[in-house]
């Protein structure tokens, strides 16, 4: 049940689809400020105009409306201690400086880095881009490729934007709390299907379950494949299931049923359909699975990574081991196994 490859790989070339390439940016770039979710959120709002030619100036609207809004609520945008661009924000924020002198600023600083960088994972760059670079005139701009407007045509694009704003909350949580990666653990609430910080009574919460979960499925029910959606407007919306089913918890009390690690996302037949789960063990093929999707999100930067790590083991000796050791206590007690028809295209 291991994963003998760069998990980043995996991710990026078993299946190698634009939404994979896209999803790998947002889960696997690096972090050391958040401007490429800015950048990514800007390009997501810009798709729909049609436009393909796009002036820094033109992108610093959405470019400082994003990281604005996301500074009100975490001050702290990168793990620098001091950035022109962002103490600009700061004062635009605070009513110091005028729109217009937000703009200038963040089209002459906000675009150094980010604009090269976007497509850069795991040190290297990726096959195809979403944008080309072309600072050739004087006008400053990027082109948007047709692969970024492709990206319109999967199923349930509107996943992309949650994905990119919950990829964004959780990382500057991690700033925000400046406290150890290793003590920064993500727990979550069954009841409001949130992820928090914190404990009931004194708690932040950081993003949707769902958001968060969503990218390393790729967008498909963790079971059948089938496409999942986690708009909450939307009545297909997907259900968040505790893959050892949480009835299992008050005779497994060593074990957080709750933790990331125990979290996917399925569609409402497979969880509670008339061949759904419902209280009974997934088959191995599917505990393979978990475990392949958990290594994805070890793959990913904190905060969801160290939870995991916390959670499972250091390890992915550890991990497997853990996943296993759970799948025999969990059969034990509640004896049926549970397998359904696989509906999509295998995704991970």
């Amino acid at each position: 049940m291991s994963i003998n490859m760069s998990n980043i790989e995996v991710f990026q070339e078993e299946y190698p689809t634009l939404e994979s390439y896209w999803r790998s940016i947002i889960l696997f770039g690096r972090n050391v400020a958040s401007y490429k979710f800015a950048l990514a959120k800007s390009l997501l709002e810009i798709v729909p105009t049609g436009k393909t030619e796009i002036t820094l100036e033109e992108l610093a609207n959405p470019f400082s409306k994003n990281l604005c809004e996301h500074m009100l609520q975490a001050p702290k945008q990168a793990t620098s201690r001091t950035s022109q661009f962002l103490n600009t924000c700061k004062d635009y924020n605070n009513d110091a400086i005028s729109y217009d002198q937000l703009i200038e600023v963040t089209r002459k600083k906000g675009f150094v880095n980010v604009i090269d960088a976007f497509h850069n994972v795991n040190n290297d760059e990726l096959p195809i881009k979403f944008y080309e670079k072309d600072y050739t005139s004087s006008s400053k701009k990027i082109i948007l490729t047709d692969e970024i407007f492709r990206l319109t045509d999967i199923a349930f694009y509107d996943n992309l934007m949650n994905e990119a704003e919950s990829r964004w909350n959780l990382v500057e949580t991690a700033w925000e709390l400046n406290i150890s990666k290793n003590l920064l653990n993500i727990q979550y609430d069954d009841h409001s299907k949130l992820l928090f910080v914190g404990d009931q009574f004194r708690r932040k919460d950081v993003t949707s379950a769902r958001a968060a979960l969503n990218g390393y499925q790729k967008g498909k029910c963790f079971y059948c494949f089938d496409d999942i959606t986690t708009e909450n407007k939307n009545e297909a919306i997907c259900d968040v299931d505790h893959f050892f089913p949480h009835t299992l918890q008050s005779h497994m009390k060593n074990v957080n049923l709750d933790g990331v690690w125990n979290l996917v996302l399925a569609c409402k037949t497979c969880n509670r359909g008339e061949k759904g789960k419902f209280a009974k063990i997934p088959t191995h093929k599917y505990l393979e699975r978990l475990n392949k999707r958990n290594e994805f999100l070890i793959e990913s930067h904190h905060p969801l990574r160290e939870t995991l790590m916390q959670q499972t083991g250091k390890t992915a000796k550890e991990r497997q081991s853990f996943l296993q050791k759970i799948d025999k206590q969990a059969i034990n007690l509640l004896i049926h196994r549970w397998e359904i028809e696989q509906i999509g295209k295998e995704g991970f």
